[in-house]
């Protein structure tokens, strides 16, 4: 069996989708939500499915072990952010070698890095008048939203659309394609 640790910052929508996904799977589990925030949403939907959680310390994240001793502990072979945050330290890279997996809200290279998330993409999008935008799911490495690219979806771009309108086409492109992308990168590795 495969387990996969979740990482998350926020209310917990793509993690949920990844855990309805994977509930019943033969090969592949949801086993640990990962969150920086002790308030984050995604900690009660972790709650609700009976999923252990492990809230990060900011400085044993980032100035320690990265935590990989308690993941390697419950034993985490896979990791996928879902709006998570922080950028991965080199320990956690160095000890999931190519298993660490990102969605990102844009089709990268364009809209990526520190500060390019949520709102501040769409805006971004939008104030360029792009006429497409989408999602990429990438795995990660040691810089923000950079890694070997596996899966993008794209979504038009409508003279009307604000951010709020296409957080919302682009949140649907996520829910629809993470999962799926996930579970093939797991049967593949």
């Amino acid at each position: 069996m495969k387990k996969i640790a979740i990482f998350a910052s926020g209310t917990g929508s793509n993690a949920a989708k990844n855990i309805d996904f994977f509930k019943n799977h033969k090969s592949i589990s949801v086993s640990l939500i990962v969150s920086n925030k002790s308030d984050a949403g995604v900690l009660k939907v972790a709650e609700q499915s009976s999923i252990q959680t492990l809230v990060l310390e900011k400085e044993i994240f980032f100035r320690g072990n990265a935590f990989t001793d308690e993941l390697k502990e419950a034993g985490i072979n896979f990791i996928i952010l879902a709006g998570f945050l922080w950028k991965i330290p080199t320990a956690l890279i160095k000890a999931f070698p190519n298993s660490i997996i990102n969605i990102h809200p844009a089709l990268l290279p364009k809209y990526g890095g520190k500060g390019m998330y949520g709102q501040y993409v769409h805006q971004a999008v939008i104030d360029n008048k792009e006429t497409e935008t989408g999602i990429t799911i990438h795995f990660v490495d040691e810089h923000y939203d950079h890694g070997d690219i596996i899966f993008q979806a794209k979504c038009s771009i409508e003279e009307n659309d604000t951010a709020y309108s296409l957080a919302a086409k682009v949140l649907q492109l996520e829910h629809e394609h993470y999962p799926k992308v996930v579970e093939q990168v797991l049967l593949q590795a």
